[in-house]
């Protein structure tokens, strides 16, 4: 069955695993959340599989399967998503790397996020960086605090390179995991990479925002990582796909805009969403509701579980996971009618234990209208499992929404 307006609520990262401290619950059921468990109370669940093996556990990866892109043929790397999130285009050869500002002590990666440095200093610090190492074929571009982009251009650029995901190394010897070419072609390539990582650091490790970071007892901004580099992907449209002739979506990150407007997605910001737990929750919302009004379909991301998750901040992310019920999904439902389609689920887990992501299927539910609700209650990890939608997996969500793909 297809409804005439679907939204789905995407909280980054809110899956997790059964925590002592909470009694054997996980977050998601020791957190209270009656917008959501009134999603699965109404109608479908199960889970879905969004990172299966053979691609990395990261995010585009994870909205790309939620999304039903196909993985095999689509999937680009990261840095091609968040320049189309910037709207910057990348000519034929160009290479683009999500390039991350962290923090690095004594050689060992201490915090992905560069102490979740402040827009206004990030942009500084890339500027520097630019400055100091820009070129017309290297170009540093500023994004959303810790995440920006690094593209290279010319001959010597390759996507024949092996990086890996800055929060999957908190912790670990940055020496022990940097990029490396996988064959003779990306060689230069990695070659460049690691001579500006060591450059950079130097930079930014002398530069006055870490400096005065390091005195205020945060955690400086003072290194680089680039990673999932990659070339300008031909993702097929949700129009083309699915029929969806209106769609739009909601995020504070680059990579999710960007993969939504290569999937011909309106990119609808909102002044204050910042990626984090002071995001604007009810800016995000209220835009959704008014999407809903001339779009078939609309994608509410929310970074901020995610990047606590992280953080192994077990207090913050049953935070956030409240604001994200109480403040984005419960303000919605109570706008919309009951004709409207509604969708819950994570794109991933972080467990607090590991502060990492894995790929354990996510809880799902889905209410259409019209469609008799199973016998599930709540919406988490162990109740989920139990739905009448049993275990998906890619392209099985949209398929269930909008019908098998026209092609």
């Amino acid at each position: 069955m297809r409804n005439a307006k679907t939204i789905i609520f995407l909280g980054d990262g809110m899956a997790d695993e059964p925590i002592t401290s909470l009694g054997g619950q996980t977050p998601l059921q020791a957190a209270n959340t009656p917008a959501m468990d009134s999603i699965a109370r109404s109608g479908q669940s199960g889970t879905l599989l969004t990172l299966p093996e053979g691609f990395p556990t990261s995010s585009d990866v994870a909205n790309m399967s939620v999304l039903g892109c196909d993985l095999p043929s689509e999937f680009c790397g990261r840095g091609p998503l968040e320049a189309a999130g910037q709207g910057i285009p990348l000519a034929p050869g160009d290479i683009a790397f999500r390039l991350n500002l962290t923090t690095v002590v004594d050689g060992i990666l201490t915090d992905f996020s560069g102490g979740h440095i402040a827009q206004g200093d990030a942009e500084i610090l890339i500027l520097a960086l630019q400055d100091a190492f820009g070129s017309d074929t290297v170009h540093f571009h500023t994004g959303v605090s810790y995440r920006n982009l690094l593209i290279f251009s010319g001959a010597s650029a390759s996507a024949a390179i092996k990086t890996e995901k800055p929060d999957d190394n908190q912790g670990n010897p940055e020496s022990e995991h940097l990029p490396r070419a996988i064959d003779a072609t990306g060689q230069t390539t990695a070659n460049l990479l690691n001579d500006l990582i060591k450059k950079a650091h130097d930079l930014l490790e002398a530069h006055p925002i870490n400096q005065k970071a390091v005195a205020e007892g945060r955690n400086p901004a003072n290194a680089i990582w680039p990673w999932s580099g990659g070339s300008a992907g031909n993702l097929q449209t949700l129009s083309a796909k699915y029929g969806i002739s209106n769609s739009a979506v909601i995020s504070a990150v680059n990579v999710i805009n960007g993969l939504g407007r290569c999937l011909g997605m309106d990119v609808i910001n909102i002044p204050g969403a910042t990626g984090y737990i002071d995001t604007n929750y009810e800016g995000k919302a209220d835009a959704a509701i008014e999407a809903l009004k001339n779009h078939d379909f609309v994608y509410i991301h929310v970074e901020a579980v995610d990047e606590v998750s992280h953080a192994q901040d077990l207090e913050l992310k049953l935070k956030a996971i409240e604001d994200f019920d109480t403040r984005v999904v419960a303000r919605v439902l109570q706008a919309i009618g009951p004709d409207v389609t509604t969708v819950v689920l994570p794109d991933h887990p972080v467990p607090i234990a590991h502060g990492k992501h894995t790929r354990t299927p996510v809880p799902v539910s889905v209410n259409r209208p019209g469609v008799k609700p199973d016998a599930v209650q709540t919406f988490d990890e162990i109740a989920c499992p139990t739905g009448t939608i049993g275990a998906i997996k890619n392209g099985d969500l949209m398929a269930l929404l909008f019908g098998r793909p026209k092609s």
